[in-house]
């Protein structure tokens, strides 16, 4: 990857394309799309912090995120992709997978929490259900963020000194660094199964995250094919005179104090 790219040039570029995102998310509600991203990698790698990018100005009641909890006892005894079926778009929705159901393919699958019969029936099955939404036209986006081992334990050493984000790190995003060539060996075998033309893999370089993200957003705005859409002048009304309304009283007990007068 080239030399990291310097703050000032990140913000500006990043706004522009936010403003770009919040265009599609228009023409998305004008033509009733739908549409699905998927966010995968290694731990540590940036998929959260690009989400968050992605979706910042977005309206959250078009645009959804989806980071699903462990599956349950109950999800365990079901088809597996059953638990996502639910959080598909409906016409004129987007939906950001913070991880998908391709946890089987790698986190399952290394630390063997799914049998091996499970394991290959995942790899079997995931590119039909993917054609299957594509062909009932969905438009699958899928990106796998990259990040070298090195930058990986560096990030893993910054948020444990860090208390503001510890709570990033599990048990499991630790032990991935003693299962980097575990982790490489399932990512490749994933890709051979699954990068399909349907829905082929992207893969974002991430090991600057600010060069990252942009290049994400971009390539997702150049993947969707999206036109401004007219959207009607928003008037603000003049506000009428009084018609004799009083506020009643408050107790002062109501109140929230006002502590930031403290701060001067």
């Amino acid at each position: 990857m080239s030399a990291r790219l310097s703050k000032k040039t990140y913000e500006a570029e990043l706004a522009r394309l936010q403003a770009r995102l919040v265009d599609m998310q228009a023409w998305v509600q004008h033509t009733g799309a739908r549409i699905v991203v998927i966010f995968e990698g290694r731990d540590a790698a940036g998929k959260g912090s690009t989400i968050k990018r992605v979706a910042e100005y977005l309206n959250p009641r078009v645009t959804r995120v989806v980071a699903l909890p462990t599956p349950s006892e109950r999800d365990r005894t079901r088809w597996y992709f059953q638990r996502y079926v639910p959080h598909l778009p409906a016409a004129g929705e987007i939906v950001l997978m913070d991880r998908s159901w391709y946890n089987r393919a790698g986190v399952e699958h290394v630390m063997g929490y799914c049998t091996q019969a499970e394991y290959h029936r995942f790899l079997h099955q995931a590119p039909i259900f993917e054609r299957m939404l594509v062909e009932d036209g969905i438009v699958l986006l899928k990106y796998w963020f990259s990040v070298s081992d090195v930058e990986q334990e560096a990030r893993f050493r910054s948020r444990s000194e860090d208390p503001m984000r510890r709570w990033k790190l599990s048990p499991n995003d630790v032990l991935s660094i003693t299962k980097w060539e575990d982790y490489s060996r399932a990512k490749d075998t994933m890709f051979i199964h699954t990068d399909i033309p349907e829905a082929p893999w992207f893969e974002v370089d991430n090991e600057d995250k600010r060069r990252g993200r942009i290049n994400m957003i971009h390539h997702l705005l150049s993947r969707i094919p999206y036109r401004e859409v007219e959207r009607p002048a928003i008037e603000i009304p003049s506000r009428p005179a009084s018609g004799g309304y009083e506020r009643p009283p408050r107790d002062d007990a109501g109140q929230v104090p006002d502590y930031a007068a403290a701060l001067g």
